[in-house]
């Protein structure tokens, strides 16, 4: 049995929660597009720890209670301001929090989530943050851990959490109205067409990092498309906005091999730092591709605000020197034949992805094990 979100939206409602903000999650991907669709009051974060921070403006402002939700794997996001903001012995800030639970243990899932999904309830405990987990099956206990939720936190003025399973919200889409809103009509090109452009027009020494997400599982099924290896290829299957920072740990220890970051629009602006540290650092050796199609896509297509800023513009200020915007499949092709680096290129792409694309069939050890040895080669 599930709940549906607008019965869980309304409990919230009905406490006087009436502001969201948070980073979209495949298990909350039917709640977060419920409040998306009704709420004037919402603003997907860049990360979870700016959520935090943005929520505890908003109670400051207000005097309300907000919710802050994220998957699991974004508590680490959210710990500094949580502790040294949020907390009891800090500000006392009242905030609600819904995380998703991935990797719950007994439950099957991708390997970067297990151990997050194991430690999540200790991790709380450890942050001396009450939690709760929410029971889909009776409709009047949710009532009841929503009342108990919130009578803790306006008694205390401390964060609470809410722990959702998998299938806990029945399905909900996003409108139509709201899909089109955020949708980029100048897209033509997917985000499989644009990393096979990419990898397909590649010198044979060239490594590449790719991001977390549909990113990685196309990559990964485009290797085998052309009957390529997949020793090049850095699977960053968790730590989302991490991969542009591990291209340049490598780029500047392996100057003479040529490396190649395949970032996401989401995961660009989760720790859009690394632009200016890539951007100090010049390396004569890399490329930074990021794919925007202004979605969360792995987790439901819920909007982010890469249609509404300049990407490029803030890659230029960061110190990048070669910088392209590119919309087409021949514009690509054209750019792709820049050999000066580093550089960074912006790609508009479509939402979406097909739906018979497969998962890596390698074990995250086994594919750093690969690369490495690749990495190795080419010193010889």
């Amino acid at each position: 049995m599930s709940i549906t979100p607008a019965f869980f939206y309304n409990l919230l409602i009905e406490q006087g929660t009436d502001f969201f903000t948070g980073v979209p999650d495949s298990l909350l991907k039917s709640i977060c597009a419920y409040i998306t669709d009704n709420s004037n009051n919402h603003i997907i974060a860049v990360n979870e720890g700016s959520a935090i921070a943005l929520a505890s403006g908003y109670h400051l402002a207000t005097g309300k209670i907000p919710l802050v939700y994220m998957q699991n794997s974004g508590i680490g996001n959210a710990v500094n301001p949580l502790l040294s903001l949020a907390d009891g012995d800090v500000y006392r800030i009242p905030i609600i929090l819904l995380i998703g639970w991935r990797g719950e243990p007994g439950t099957k899932d991708e390997p970067q989530h297990i151990k997050q999904g194991k430690v999540t309830c200790s991790l709380f405990d450890a942050m001396n943050i009450p939690y709760l987990i929410i029971n889909p099956n009776n409709e009047d206990e949710v009532k009841n851990q929503i009342y108990n939720c919130y009578s803790y936190v306006k008694k205390e003025n401390t964060p609470f959490a809410l722990i959702i399973k998998k299938d806990t919200f029945a399905p909900y889409s996003l409108s139509s109205v709201t899909e089109t809103g955020n949708e980029t009509p100048e897209a033509v090109i997917s985000r499989e067409e644009a990393i096979e452009e990419i990898i397909c027009s590649s010198e044979d020494n060239e490594v590449f990092i790719s991001t977390t997400g549909m990113a990685s599982r196309e990559l990964f099924e485009l290797r085998k498309k052309h009957n390529m290896g997949h020793e090049k290829d850095f699977l960053t299957v968790g730590s989302m906005g991490h991969s542009s920072s591990l291209a340049l740990g490598i780029a500047l220890q392996k100057p003479n091999q040529p490396v190649t970051c395949i970032d996401g629009d989401g995961a660009a602006l989760m720790h859009l730092g690394n632009f200016a540290a890539i951007g100090a650092q010049k390396p004569k050796n890399l490329r930074h591709f990021v794919l925007n199609n202004a979605a969360h896509d792995s987790v439901g297509g819920q909007p982010t605000i890469a249609d509404k800023i300049d990407l490029p513009g803030i890659a230029f200020a960061a110190g990048y020197d070669r910088i392209f915007f590119v919309k087409t499949k021949e514009e690509l092709q054209n750019v792709l034949k820049e050999k000066e680096r580093p550089l960074y290129i912006e790609i508009l792409v479509r939402k979406g992805s097909r739906k018979d694309l497969g998962r890596p069939s390698s074990s995250p050890q086994e594919n750093k094990k690969a690369f490495m040895q690749f990495l190795l080669r080419g010193e010889s």
